[in-house]
């Protein structure tokens, strides 16, 4: 302890100098900002992604970035920094930074996607902030698999300190409500030189930053001259900023060349702002578009997979990215082609999965959770989705597929993926056969649900 409490209290004084050096102007209005990475060496430039200011809002796309040029001390396949804001008596910023397969110090400390997210939200009357997604995925550090927690501090041999999830976020009261967070996802600091970096060099890792104060709501107006009685409006629930609610906005794509994302006959209605109550702001973010089991699932568009894998409500899901930087949201998949792989290029037609029912979605039938994420709106997060429906109903219904050599939904494709190590042509549901009874899973094969 003696020898490493000073090392720590130094560390602590070098985040505590580095935040206020980056703290957002916090003054009545709404600003973000956001970087994927940035590498600051005393005495010398360093290196860093873009640095993504709002406003106006912004989205960027650095592709891949190392540092030096060998990528030996960071290396990135890919980077994404997007940012929003929007002032007012009702103020609301928002900003994003994602990196995807991450790699410091030659394999040192590893992660296959970096995410920092925040917002803040102010109102005349209260203000608030949340740290969004804000997560790493497959981090692991010195070989060792980290699970990530809020301002966890990981030590780093006898030459650092890595802070996972670092973040902070603080109220302001005066002169208008206000609310001020940032994240950095990863934050590496060096105590002592290491991988041709000198000691008090520091690697922040998916910072986000978040400032929304609101400004003074105009004078009433002037009184009439008969005596009148008003009843005052009843402020937001908790004194809290209103829930988010559905948008009724249909921005342009730009890019153009859009197909559907389910192939084959399928069934949807325009079910976007229906009451859920297992999913931010309680209200339906997509379309779902019903299909038989383990019918294929389109990339939208030409552009970058991201986020493949599980969670509760989405089941086996993943994100789609167009070459514009809208983003599509695909869930509840049965399973994955072999192209859906994080930072995987993909071509209009490509086929990611197939359908479900995995995730909240058990027990009702077979079915595409799809959305839209323009890139204009993805400051707000989660709740910057507008509705399918429109844009369902005008793309591209593909009648053929292209195949490849191997058998089964596997199109020709430029994702960087694998060969398949099996396909699914076929499954039937024979869980209520019995092996008591000859002629119970004839039945069941008969019976059952099959798709191909």
């Amino acid at each position: 302890m003696r020898t490493t409490l000073p090392v720590l209290f130094a560390v602590a004084a070098v985040l505590t100098v580095g935040a206020a050096d980056t703290s957002a102007d916090r003054s009545a209005g709404a600003t973000a900002r956001a970087w994927a990475i940035k590498v600051i060496v005393p005495g010398q430039d360093g290196g860093s992604t873009r640095v993504s200011a709002a406003p106006p809002d912004a989205v960027a796309f650095d592709g891949a970035f190392a540092y030096p040029a060998d990528g030996s001390i960071v290396n990135a396949s890919s980077v994404t920094t997007s940012v929003s804001a929007t002032s007012g008596t009702q103020a609301r910023a928002g900003a994003t930074s994602q990196v995807t397969s991450l790699s410091v110090f030659n394999g040192e400390i590893t992660a296959s996607q970096v995410t920092g997210e925040t917002h803040a939200i102010a109102s005349s009357e209260s203000a608030t902030g949340d740290m969004g997604v804000s997560a790493l995925t497959s981090l692991v550090i010195e070989g060792q698999p980290i699970t990530p927690s809020p301002n966890l501090r990981v030590p780093l041999g006898d030459w650092g300190n890595a802070i996972v999830l670092e973040q902070t976020g603080q109220r302001i009261d005066q002169p208008t409500p206000g609310y001020h967070n940032f994240v950095t996802a990863l934050d590496i600091v060096l105590t002592a030189d290491h991988g041709g970096l000198p000691a008090q060099s520091e690697i922040q890792i998916g910072y986000a930053e978040a400032n929304a104060q609101a400004s003074e709501a105009p004078p009433p107006p002037t009184a009439p001259s008969t005596t009148t009685t008003t009843t005052k409006p009843k402020g937001p629930k908790n004194g809290l900023p209103v829930e988010s609610k559905p948008l009724k906005i249909h921005p342009s794509l730009t890019q153009g060349g859009y197909v559907f994302p389910v192939y084959g006959t399928v069934a949807f209605g325009d079910t976007y702002g229906a009451a859920r109550g297992d999913v931010s702001g309680g209200w339906h973010h997509g379309d779902d578009i019903f299909a038989p089991l383990g019918t294929p699932i389109l990339a939208v568009a030409h552009g970058t997979v991201f986020s493949v894998g599980w969670n509760k409500v989405g089941g086996w899901r993943l994100w789609l990215r167009d070459d514009s930087g809208n983003e599509f949201y695909y869930a509840h998949l049965s399973a994955y082609s072999p192209f859906a792989v994080n930072g995987a290029i993909v071509d209009a037609g490509d086929v990611l999965g197939f359908v479900g029912d995995t995730g909240d979605a058990q027990g009702t039938p077979d079915h595409l959770h799809f959305e839209v994420h323009p890139v204009g709106l993805l400051g707000l997060g989660y709740d910057g989705a507008v509705d399918p429906t429109p844009y369902l109903d005008s793309w591209k219904r593909l009648q053929d597929l292209q195949f490849d050599t191997l058998p089964g939904w596997v199109p020709r494709t430029s994702a960087n993926a694998p060969k398949a190590g099996a396909i699914l042509l076929q499954s039937s549901d024979i869980s209520s056969a019995s092996g008591l009874d000859p002629g119970a899973l004839e039945r069941a094969l008969t019976g059952g649900r099959g798709g191909g």
